[in-house]
C-alpha cells in the first residue's frame, strides 16, 4: 500500500515572508481560514475537514514575530460581520511602507534602486508567490501586484526554537542541557513543552519539568545543546491559555523588579539606555525601570563600564560589581603575563 506523501518542509523565514507578502497584497485583509488554506507554509498542513489547532497556534506565534520585526499587522472587522472576533481579518497597510515625501534621490541613486527593484521583483513574486496570489483571487480576494520594496528583516532565532515548536505541536516530551545563571555546568532537563512565548524581546519556553513535576520557564538562549525528543515520550494536550499564563507570569516577574541607575550625561550609555528605558533624551542622568532577568541586565550594564552606576536594588548592584571585578582580574592577568 503506498504511503501518504508528507507535506514539504517550509522554513520559518519562508513562511513569514509568504505571510507578509500575502497580507501586503490584500486590499481588504485576509481571514484566518484564508491565510491557513492559501499561504505557503500553512496550506501544506491545512485540513479542510479536521482540526487545525496546531496550525492556528503556529499562526499566533508568527503574528508575534511579524510585530516584533516592526511590521504593523492590523486586525479589522469583516464588513458583513462587525464586532465578531471569529471573523476578524488581518492586514498590513502597504501605505505605511511608502517613503516620506521629502526624501529625494539623485539620478544615480534612482538607477541603482531601479536595478534593485527589478531583482527584487523576481524574488518577491516567485512562482510559488504568484500561485498563492492567483489562489487568493479565486477566493474573491483582491490583491495589489507587483509588490516591490518589501525586504524582510528576518532575524536568526535561537536554534532551540524550531524543535521546541514542533514538540509543542506534536505533544512530545523533550530533553536539553540548560545553563542556569550561577551554575558552573549545564544540567539535563526533561520537560513537556506547553508554550513558546516572546517577552521583552526574548523567547521563553513554558513547560512542565518532568523531574520536579512542576511548571518552569526557560530562556531559550540558555539551552546549550540540541533539543531532542524522548522516545515514546508524549503527553496529553494542555488546557487552552498556556501562552497567556506564561506571559502573565513573566509580566509579574518584570513588574516585581525595579532598577534605578545613574548615567554619565552625554555618554554612549545615556543615549542607548534613555532610548530603551527613558524619554529618548541623552541628558537624563537617572533612570528607573522594570526588568525581568537580573543576569541579562547586569551583563548589559557592565558593558558600559564607568558610564553607569547601579543605585538599586543591591542584588543588581552586586551582580554588576562582580562582573566588573572579573573583567579587572582578567585584564590584570594579561598585563602581568606580558610583563
Amino acid at each position: 500500500m503506498p504511503s501518504t506523501p508528507q507535506p514539504s518542509r517550509v522554513s520559518v523565514e519562508e513562511r513569514l515572508f509568504s505571510l507578509v507578502l500575502a497580507l501586503l497584497a490584500s486590499e481588504n485583509g485576509l481571514s484566518k481560514a484564508e491565510i491557513l488554506s492559501t499561504v505557503q507554509g500553512y496550506r501544506q498542513r491545512y485540513k479542510r475537514a479536521g482540526s487545525n489547532q496546531s496550525l492556528e497556534r503556529q499562526f499566533e506565534r508568527d503574528k508575534d514575530d511579524i510585530r516584533e520585526l516592526g511590521i504593523p499587522l492590523e486586525t479589522i472587522d469583516a464588513p458583513d460581520r462587525p464586532g465578531d472576533n471569529q471573523s476578524l481579518r488581518y492586514l498590513i497597510p502597504k501605505g505605511l511602507y511608502d517613503l516620506p515625501p521629502d526624501i529625494v534621490f539623485s539620478p544615480e541613486e534612482v538607477t541603482l534602486l531601479g536595478l534593485a527593484a527589478a531583482v527584487w521583483r523576481e524574488g518577491s513574486l516567485s512562482a510559488e508567490s504568484r500561485r498563492a496570489l492567483t489562489k487568493l483571487r479565486s477566493l474573491g480576494v483582491e490583491s495589489n501586484e507587483p509588490i516591490i520594496g518589501y525586504a524582510p528583516r528576518l532575524r536568526v532565532r535561537e536554534s532551540a526554537f524550531e524543535p521546541l515548536s514542533q514538540a509543542l505541536d506534536r505533544h512530545q516530551i523533550v530533553r536539553f542541557h540548560y545553563l542556569k545563571p550561577g551554575e558552573s555546568a549545564p544540567r539535563l532537563r526533561t520537560v513537556a513543552p506547553h508554550a513558546v512565548v516572546l517577552h521583552e524581546g526574548r523567547w521563553h519556553l513554558y513547560a512542565i519539568d518532568q523531574d520536579a513535576r512542576a511548571s518552569r520557564t526557560f530562556l531559550l538562549s540558555r539551552i546549550v545543546d540540541d533539543v531532542v525528543t524522548v522516545v515514546g515520550g508524549s503527553f496529553d494536550p494542555p488546557e487552552p491559555g498556556q501562552a497567556e499564563r506564561a506571559l502573565s507570569e513573566l509580566e509579574a516577574v518584570w513588574r516585581s523588579n525595579l532598577a534605578e541607575i545613574e548615567i554619565r550625561a552625554g555618554s554612549d550609555a545615556a543615549v542607548r539606555l534613555n532610548r530603551r528605558y527613558g524619554t529618548g533624551s541623552a541628558s537624563n542622568e537617572r533612570l528607573t525601570f522594570n526588568y525581568s532577568d537580573a543576569n541579562i541586565l547586569a551583563d548589559e550594564l557592565t558593558s558600559y563600564g564607568p558610564e553607569v552606576r547601579v543605585l538599586s536594588p543591591d542584588s543588581l548592584r552586586a551582580a554588576v560589581r562582580a562582573r566588573l571585578q572579573q573583567v579587572f582580574a582578567a585584564h590584570r592577568g594579561v598585563e602581568g603575563g606580558a610583563a
